[in-house]
């Protein structure tokens, strides 16, 4: 039988997983990544591709485990994020991510060296395919299920962007600049970046803003700077962002609504219909 109590404890969970899922990368900096068999290190910065913007790794701080080694932590072995804690389940061993590709220090990504990566732990390619992760829209995080031939002759250029050093960039409106970078909303489900918040305090003070990647127009990666479709003044009226709010989906249906823009679940819950 359902009862009220079991309404509003439903509602809760419900609501929760809304509210959760959507976290800020800065905040996840420093988060302890939690290996099957102990603690790995911790979150540093995240990489994204600068095509789908969605996080392909994270790049995790070893200490003393692993000397001035880079270690890349891709989703599909990420699980649950405890926010209460502030770690992450990670679906690898020790000697897993021991044996893996070495990546210097301070090196870019190359595309040889993703397909080494992606080669070695036998997941599907995300640059092969019509969706965000290649031949699915949605992360195969069962390995038995992902192994089907990691393997790839195309060598296309690797797009990768660190959320740091994107971290800064001037955002330039169609009649002129409104601020810079703030940080990034990542979904923790697709690992897709949602938002980035905009820190307009040097053209209006105390206001902060949220703009989809989708958006964006162009990037002028040597200038430094994301160009987006929109006018100041429609940004500037734009549902505020603030540090303590709580990002729901009534506020992200609003954002979109203001900017008369179809919200991203609504494709790609359809995408993900199609693709079965």
């Amino acid at each position: 039988m359902i009862n009220s109590e079991n309404i509003k404890l439903w509602q809760t969970k419900f609501y929760e997983r809304i509210i959760i899922m959507l976290y800020k990368a800065k905040a996840l900096k420093g988060y302890k990544l939690h290996g099957i068999d102990g603690e790995i290190g911790k979150i540093e910065e995240f990489y994204f591709d600068d095509k789908h913007w969605t996080i392909r790794y994270l790049v995790a701080e070893t200490g003393d485990w692993l000397m001035d080694r880079q270690v890349l932590i891709t989703p599909h072995v990420l699980y649950a994020v405890n926010q209460e804690e502030h770690y992450i389940s990670v679906d690898l061993t020790k000697k897993q991510i021991e044996d893996s590709p070495s990546l210097e220090a301070h090196k870019p990504v190359s595309r040889q060296f993703e397909m080494q990566y992606y080669g070695y732990y036998g997941w599907p390619l995300y640059w092969e395919g019509p969706f965000i992760w290649g031949s699915s829209p949605t992360i195969m995080r069962n390995a038995e299920k992902a192994k089907n031939g990691a393997a790839s002759s195309q060598t296309q250029d690797s797009h990768l962007r660190s959320t740091a050093d994107v971290s800064g960039h001037n955002i330039q409106a169609s009649d002129g600049e409104i601020g810079h970078v703030e940080d990034f909303i990542i979904d923790d489900e697709t690992w897709a970046i949602r938002y980035l918040i905009i820190d307009t305090k040097n053209w209006w003070p105390g206001k902060k803003v949220l703009v989809s990647p989708k958006w964006i127009e162009r990037i002028s990666w040597e200038k430094s700077k994301v160009y987006v479709n929109l006018f100041r003044e429609t940004i500037k009226l734009s549902p505020e962002f603030t540090e303590e709010a709580l990002i729901t989906r009534d506020y992200e249906a609003d954002l979109h609504r203001h900017y008369h823009r179809e919200g991203y679940w609504v494709n790609e819950s359809e995408t993900e219909q199609h693709s079965h």
